[in-house]
């Protein structure tokens, strides 16, 4: 990992078609010997389910993004859902949200019974536009989930305000914002629930886990309900002068991080800084590269935020090029670079385009960027090299396919 400036691949003297020795993975994790050190130091206490470490990460994060508490978790679809069940979020209620996000951010609304309301995005950051939910308000609904889509934050401050005039819930899906900020907060110091994400892919990877931010009352009745319901978890029960009894106070669910993963957080939590500031060099770089081209529609980062930038999410214009979007990504591959689609839209899911009778069009934004979007690599393991292969690559597609 270098800090040099990346150079243009052009004005370095690359030629101008070459294809990459190699195939670039889209998103591989960058793991350290202080990770590996900690996790096999878990390995061989006496404790690897959740403990000690996961406390020590728990206790990391919050002060990482000031929060006023923090609950470590399997996933951050079980830190949506858990927050959803907290609030009692249930059968007949119905959640506002996006449709341009994983499928977890509404799965998670069917699982506790409730109908997810889908609002279209706004055209430039591709997050939920907030002008458009109140009028998907409604007497039966309780939340509304903000997705903080690439790592931008979606506009807070609006929905924050229709939520204390309907007194609704405000559930942060923030799986690619840490550590974004908006309006010079970051995301997760507020007293709502937010759900992170550290999946392989992320910014921060446990190799599977989530985090779930909230005031202390929300998260004692979220950390009761993420493990089974038990009024004392297996590490106080068994600890030097723990009892073994317990009760089940609610019908909980297995959601709890184990110290293994704990300990890999640890340090890539420690590492954090330094990852995102590479992430913003290889940025830098692709903005750069791409801008002027009238083939390409760039992401923006608007100025009071700070953008996580966990992806890289090119738009390309079809009315530039003669090709589409999937033709676009064949050809990236085929020059050895990987590549991948951020999202399907809900509506378009078989599942719920059947339940609730979509139709393509009922989203209009979010189904017309779906149909231009490619994500390009984006992670602090990218060599200066591999940046320059990705920009020359997509230029010269777009040079070969331009009308």
């Amino acid at each position: 990992m270098t800090s040099a400036a990346l150079q243009d691949p052009l004005a370095s003297g690359a030629p101008r078609c070459a294809r990459r020795e190699g195939f670039l993975p889209f998103a591989p994790p960058l793991i350290g010997e202080e990770e590996i050190a900690e996790v096999v130091a878990t390995l061989r206490s006496d404790w690897i389910t959740t403990g000690p470490k996961v406390a020590s990460f728990e206790a990391e994060f919050r002060v990482a993004v000031s929060a006023p508490g923090a609950l470590a978790l399997n996933s951050c679809t079980a830190a949506l859902h858990t927050a959803l069940a907290v609030s009692r979020v249930a059968p007949g209620d119905e959640v506002i949200t996006t449709p341009l996000t994983f499928a977890a951010t509404a799965n998670v609304i069917e699982h506790v019974g409730a109908r997810p309301v889908l609002v279209d995005v706004e055209p430039d950051t591709l997050t939920i536009d907030a002008t458009l939910i109140a009028a998907a308000i409604t007497p039966r609904t309780r939340a509304i989930i903000p997705v903080h889509y690439a790592g931008h934050p979606a506009d807070l401050d609006p929905i924050r305000e229709l939520a204390r005039g309907h007194r609704l819930l405000v559930l942060e899906d923030a799986a690619h914002a840490l550590p974004a900020t908006y309006r010079g907060r970051k995301i997760g110091s507020g007293p709502n629930p937010a759900a992170f994400s550290f999946y392989a892919t992320k910014n921060i990877t446990t190799a599977e886990g989530g985090m779930l931010t909230a005031d202390a009352d929300f998260l004692a009745r979220a950390r009761i309900l993420s493990l089974h319901g038990l009024s004392r978890d297996a590490a106080t029960r068994y600890e030097a002068g723990g009892h073994w009894s317990y009760e089940i106070l609610a019908p909980g669910f297995k959601y709890n991080m184990t110290d293994i993963q704990g300990a890999l957080g640890l340090w890539q939590l420690r590492k954090l800084h330094r990852l995102q500031a590479r992430r913003r060099e290889v940025v830098a770089a692709y903005q750069a590269a791409f801008a002027g081209d009238e083939a390409l529609e760039l992401p923006v980062e608007r100025p009071w935020v700070e953008h996580a930038w966990h992806l890289y999410v090119l738009r390309i214009r079809p009315e530039v090029l003669r090709v589409g979007r999937d033709r676009f990504i064949e050809e990236l591959t085929a020059r050895n670079i990987g590549t991948s689609v951020h999202f399907i839209p809900i509506h378009l899911h078989p599942f719920y385009r059947d339940k609730y009778g979509y139709r393509a069009a009922d989203f209009p934004v979010a189904f017309e960027s779906f149909q231009r979007m490619i994500s390009l690599p984006l992670n602090p393991r990218l060599s200066d090299q591999d940046v320059a292969s990705v920009i020359e690559a997509v230029r010269d597609v777009v040079r070969t396919y331009r009308r």
